[in-house]
């Protein structure tokens, strides 16, 4: 994925192919992490749990545009 910045510079490479564009629906600061819920397109959320330091250097806010990246090597299902 290449994300274009305001120039028409490429400004993001990523290897991950799970990139989902959202908005921020809200966000909750503790003390250490914030829990930032994304609205997808078709009403679906996903949560994200990232350092406090980390929202607040993207300058997160409810309405903003962001990227939800998910990379991992294991996803676990279960069933009853």
């Amino acid at each position: 994925m290449d994300t274009t910045g305001q120039e028409g510079v490429n400004t993001l490479k990523l290897s991950a192919r799970n990139v989902l564009k959202g908005k921020v629906k809200s966000i909750q600061h503790g003390a250490v992490n914030s829990e930032v819920i994304v609205q997808l397109p078709g009403d679906i959320e996903i949560v994200s749990v990232i350092t406090k330091t980390a929202a607040q250097s993207l300058q997160l806010k409810e309405g903003k545009e962001v990227y939800a990246i998910v990379k991992a090597t294991n996803v676990m299902l279960a069933t009853d």
